[in-house]
């Protein structure tokens, strides 16, 4: 059995082994793979019956011209990368992790909030650049701090990380008010509030994206969404680039509406540099890590 992974290095740069997958096949791992030729994904997987990709996408073009492939499997939780629709009419299957990255996404979406409550790394800068031992005062802050206990934090999506953000928050004294598709009966006993996503964006003072991209859910967070949050606002995502509008983030950005906005994920990957959100000294940008701590990994490595 032929097995290809076209971009090996973004899930494993060299410090996890792919011994359990070599062990199945003809295991060829590509460290990257254009994301954009689809002449290069097809013939790198060539006979391959089976694909792993993190990013690169898997169209029906490159399955017309691929006719051994059996497993596309995700070294990710989205599958938003591959034509599942042209894979189900071909009888290949998909397959992705859904869980390795639950604790590791979840606080990284809590790290952006706690980074925009306190700015430690703008404060450390200005000590190490000498401002603390010149200042004539005993401590000082550049920006208000924000303290988290009674405030309330909207969760839209409220899945493994959603659940997991929700704890989090509490554990900071923080009420949790949630918008999801399915209210499950075990959600019960979490003591949250379920409530429509109009009430919710009103009545947060933080709000944290935690769903997937679909149809209903792409640009969700637009200016009307915006418009509807309270002045002053927190905006968080660690979900998916596509629920956000950037412009309509960046214009509220500027205006003052949205105090500020964490995210580890934009519209278009890598960022474009022409993406308004570069503008905006009250956005806090990250490249997409959330997923990629060693614990994570780790997690992901060993059910591939």
């Amino acid at each position: 059995m032929k097995i290809v992974v076209l971009d090996g290095y973004t899930e494993n740069p060299g410090d996890l082994s792919w011994d359990g997958i070599a062990a199945l096949g003809d295991l060829t791992v590509y460290d990257r793979t254009s994301l954009t030729d689809e002449g290069e994904i097809a013939a790198r997987i060539g006979e391959a019956e089976v694909v792993y990709t993190n990013k690169t996408p898997v169209s029906r073009a490159v399955m017309d011209v691929c006719p051994n492939l059996k497993l596309i499997s995700m070294l990710a939780t989205g599958y938003n990368v591959v034509d599942v629709a042209a894979a189900k009419e071909k009888g290949i299957l998909v397959a992705n992790v859904p869980v390795y990255g639950t604790y590791s996404v979840s606080q990284f979406a809590i790290a952006l909030l706690l980074e925009i409550c306190h700015h430690i790394g703008h404060h450390s800068a200005s000590v190490h650049n000498g401002d603390w031992a010149a200042n004539p005062d005993w401590c000082y802050w550049d920006y208000p701090l924000i303290e988290l206990a009674d405030k309330t934090i909207g969760i839209i999506g409220y899945g493994h990380i959603g659940r997991r953000v929700a704890r989090i928050a509490q554990g900071f004294g923080m009420q949790v008010l949630v918008n999801t598709r399915t209210v499950r009966p075990e959600y019960a006993s979490d003591g949250v509030t379920f409530l429509p996503l109009d009430e919710l964006l009103s009545s947060s003072d933080i709000v944290t994206l935690h769903c997937i991209a679909t149809d209903e859910t792409r640009g969700m967070i637009n200016d009307a969404a915006l418009a509807k949050m309270k002045p002053g606002a927190v905006l968080i995502n660690t979900a998916r680039g596509a629920l956000v509008e950037d412009a309509a983030v960046a214009r509220a950005l500027h205006s003052g509406h949205l105090g500020f906005f964490g995210a580890d994920v934009v519209s278009v990957e890598p960022i474009r540099p022409n993406n308004p959100l570069l503008g905006c000294d009250n956005a806090l940008l990250t490249p997409h890590i959330a997923w990629t701590t060693a614990e994570s990994l780790a997690r992901l490595s060993a059910v591939m």
